[in-house]
């Protein structure tokens, strides 16, 4: 017994296991990052949240411009905790990153726990479900990314991981979901799922309206100040981004085929280790339609719908990122179907080494291949949208009118007035979004003093113009064949 109880106590933690390991992934990506170019962030939208987040921790408004109110963030509950960091004096990056690695840490935990609840014949010395989730290379570049993705992505898992347990707490589930919609808009999406298990996991029509009851008065309680919110800042309820992004991908996406938009949408899901785990998934769904875990098919529902939702109005640019928070409950799925299959007495010893073995080595390929390419994305963001600000800051009037497309490094930077001609903070420019003749007439009316854009982007505006500063013209670990560029309008 003695023995016993020193093993037990020299046996480190799972849940420390699963932090360094989250630590080590977040670690190697800025590793990567730092050596190719230097540590930054890989999207321009990320700066966005980070100037409401400064403004708001400074100066107290929930404002992109100081002095001008809006509702061009998408996500107020990541961007009040980003400005924590302002707070404590570690903003731009390290509270970013480090919030990063919490949540990824988090979701990797929840994630090996609701594992062991599921499949009780799995007890591992090492958490592999948790590992995994750590090192699934969507997930960690959503933790470096200094997005709301990972988030959003933790409270979709944590709601889905619910149901499939079995969770009749419907009051926490509608709460759950109604917090989604601080982090993204598209939970609203949640509520289906939840009440869909309502209907068919409850017995009696009274437990029925009495579920249904329960979830929409924990979802309303957080989702009515949130349209409370966005009326108050621009009188809509939803932000700025809900309607703009739509708008401007409407005619570009929508020109493309089918097979072409689905390809988009598939090759970022393939190209990971999740395709190694397409068996276990599609175990582990046969198994829980024989078992009729009606949360459980409709978390299956739930992910077919949301993608489909997104396939239907906008591109799976930048590794899918729109559609990331859905991937960690299809790895679960697929991760029970593998346990399901490795605990059994049936399982051949050769086949479960191999199928383990093969989705280590993808996860560790994979990750080797997204943080070099999470260094090239930052080095675009870096050598365009960045060195475009800091020259502006540097040689433009502070009270010079700005008309930009991606406003997020040049709103963090500079104090100038802007136009953002994608309408995440000028909604007016919403309507006519891609029309240059209409946009040109406006930036007319508006007396704009310079046009900051990618050349390809508005081929009309800037034709006939001589830019007075052309990015990423000093050599770097990659070439593109775009470049943000500054024209004088006046």
């Amino acid at each position: 017994m003695a023995r016993v109880s020193t093993e037990s106590k020299s046996r480190v933690d799972w849940r420390i296991i699963i932090a360094v390991a989250a630590l080590i992934a977040v670690g190697f990506y800025l590793l990567m990052s730092a050596l190719i170019f230097r540590v930054g962030f890989p999207l321009d939208d990320t700066w966005i949240h980070l100037t409401y987040a400064r403004n708001f921790a400074e100066h107290g408004e929930w404002a992109f411009r100081l002095g001008e109110s809006s509702a061009g963030s998408t996500s107020p509950l990541w961007t009040f905790l980003l400005s924590i960091g302002y707070l404590l004096k570690l903003a731009p990056y390290t509270w970013t990153f480090f919030l990063g690695w919490v949540v990824l840490t988090v979701l990797a935990i929840h994630a090996e726990n609701t594992a062991k609840q599921l499949v009780e014949s799995y007890k591992p010395r090492i958490p592999w479900v948790g590992i995994f989730f750590a090192l699934a290379w969507h997930l960690t570049w959503s933790a470096v990314s200094g997005m709301e993705t990972l988030l959003h992505g933790l409270v979709v898992f944590a709601i889905l991981a619910a149901l499939i347990r079995g969770s009749r707490r419907y009051l926490t589930l509608g709460l759950l979901a109604g917090l989604s919609i601080w982090v993204r808009p598209d939970g609203l999406t949640l509520l289906g799922p939840i009440l869909f298990t309502a209907m068919l996991a409850e017995n009696s029509w009274p437990s029925r309206g009495k579920a249904i009851l329960k979830t929409i008065f924990g979802f309303g309680a957080l989702f009515l100040p949130y349209l409370l919110f966005n009326l108050v800042l621009s009188g809509n309820p939803m932000p700025n981004t809900f309607y703009a992004k739509q708008a401007e991908y409407e005619v570009v996406w929508l020109s493309k085929t089918l097979t072409e938009r689905f390809t988009d949408y598939l090759f970022p899901i393939i190209a990971s280790p999740f395709i190694a785990l397409i068996p276990g998934v599609l175990s582990w769904t046969i198994k829980i339609i024989r078992t009729r875990n009606w949360g459980a098919l409709a978390g299956i529902i739930w992910f077919f719908g949301y993608v489909a939702i997104y396939f239907m109005r906008l591109p799976a640019y930048q590794h899918g990122r729109y559609i990331v928070p859905a991937l960690p409950v299809l790895y679960f799925w697929g991760m029970l179907g593998l346990l399901g299959f490795v605990t059994s007495v049936n399982a051949h010893k050769r086949i479960v080494f191999l199928w383990q073995s093969l989705i280590g080595i993808l996860c560790i390929a994979f990750s080797l291949i997204a943080a070099r390419q999470n260094a090239y994305d930052v080095y675009w963001i870096e050598s365009q949208m960045v060195a475009t600000a800091k020259w502006v800051q540097q040689n433009v009037p502070p009270n010079a009118l700005l008309a930009v497309h991606d406003i997020g490094a040049l709103g963090y930077y500079v104090p100038n007035p802007i136009i953002d001609l994608a309408g995440l903070i000028t909604p007016d420019v919403v309507p006519f979004i891609r029309d240059e003749a209409r946009l040109a007439q406006y930036l007319d009316e508006t007396s704009s003093d310079y046009l900051i854009v990618f050349r390809s982007d508005y081929p009309n505006l800037t034709a006939l113009r001589t830019p007075v500063f052309v990015s990423g013209q000093e050599p770097g670990p990659v070439e593109f064949d775009n470049d943000m560029r500054v024209y004088r309008l006046k």
